[in-house]
């Protein structure tokens, strides 16, 4: 094989200046069907009446199980090296829209 030539079963992931900014999430909203998991990220601001989605995800449910177990193995080797995160109670937001939720 060449230098230039990718190996079979490389996956070449671009990542656009705009995208790779990212967008910051303090609530994550997770609801579910039999079909797909639904990831709502949103900022909320203190004291603010309104918040609004910044990002949603939608994924399959294995797709979802796989996220889980990579967010897992990534705590867990962050707090290998950091420390144990704190977990912060807040305060529960008085918020329903519907269906099954999960929490994040």
């Amino acid at each position: 094989m060449q230098n230039n030539e990718q190996p079979q079963n490389q996956l070449n992931i671009e990542l656009t200046e705009e995208m790779a900014e990212g967008v910051y999430s303090n609530l994550a909203i997770i609801t579910h069907s039999t079909a797909e998991f639904v990831l709502d990220f949103i900022n909320v601001m203190p004291n603010a009446p309104k918040a609004k989605v910044k990002s949603r995800v939608v994924l399959a449910p294995q797709h979802a199980k796989r996220l889980m177990k990579a967010l897992v193995e990534n705590v867990k080797k962050f707090e290998q090296v950091h420390g144990a995160i704190k977990d912060i109670e807040q305060n529960a937001l008085p918020m329903q829209f519907g269906g099954p939720t999960g929490q994040a």
